[in-house]
């Protein structure tokens, strides 16, 4: 083992190396299969939370439609208030003393990191809805257009560039707490890093290596997001594409110069 502080990064590289990367892969893939299911439970949870209630509506159906959104807010709430190493603990353990089901490691990672990101992006994608003007929703459904269709044609594309930096949060915040999995024996990054540490006793070392480790995939999802953002928002200016030759704001008309007819 080196003496000086460098040479043992490069003695722990060179030997555990295998071990960083493999740790580091899983954590992504937690983290991005998380990340992209939560979104999907959030997406149904908050178009389900914005249907309205209407007095004129059979009781038997707003029975159920306030039951079903008590439900999803106990969900979001719970899962919301309460830390993910605590739920990765009930989860995991509970469901095999409760319902006799055993869950692997890896399934029971990506059911948690999924839950939790689900039960933030569902007021994520309720924020979203409510910050589109109502114009647009009583204008669809003017022409027709059922909640649901209201919601996907309409509202959900407008929305989805309001909430894409809070989706970039999430993955960046699920990449970082995906170490709280090493509870319940996940073999994410700071599981192998404990590992590596404790073999020779180089905790500053190993961590400081994890740290730089988390930094370069936080830093890069990151540029990555920030890079997809702008794509979204399109060009700053723009020429109006229309068949309608009147309607041309440049390049259709020319009018004459006084002094050309002039000099004529």
């Amino acid at each position: 083992m080196p003496s000086d502080f460098f040479g043992r990064i490069v003695f722990i590289l060179q030997l555990y190396g295998p071990s960083f990367l493999s740790g580091a892969g899983k954590t992504m893939a937690i983290a991005i299969v998380g990340t992209f299911i939560g979104c999907i439970i959030g997406f149904a949870v908050g178009i389900i939370q914005t249907i309205p209630v209407i007095k004129s509506d059979n009781p038997i159906k707003r029975f159920l439609l306030k039951l079903l959104k008590f439900i999803l807010n106990v969900y979001v709430e719970v899962f919301r208030g309460t830390p993910m190493m605590v739920q990765a603990m009930f989860i995991f353990y509970g469901s095999s003393v409760l319902f006799g089901i055993n869950m692997s490691t890896v399934f029971a990672a990506y059911f948690i990191v999924s839950i939790n990101t689900g039960a933030y992006m569902a007021e994520t994608v309720r924020g979203g809805i409510l910050s589109i003007d109502q114009g647009q929703t009583e204008g669809a459904k003017a022409i027709g257009m059922t909640h649901f269709q209201t919601m996907v044609n309409v509202i959900m594309p407008q929305a989805l560039r309001n909430i894409m930096p809070q989706i970039g949060n999430n993955l960046i915040i699920n990449i970082k707490d995906t170490c709280v999995l090493s509870v319940i024996g996940v073999v994410e990054l700071f599981y192998a890093t404990k590992g590596v540490a404790g073999a020779y006793y180089t905790y500053f070392e190993a961590f400081g290596i994890t740290m730089v480790i988390y930094f370069i995939l936080t830093f890069t999802c990151s540029r990555i997001l920030r890079y997809w953002e702008k794509k979204m928002d399109g060009p700053d200016s723009y020429d109006l594409a229309t068949t309608d030759t009147l309607a041309y704001t440049s390049g259709m008309v020319k009018f004459p110069d006084p002094k050309e007819k002039e000099d004529k």
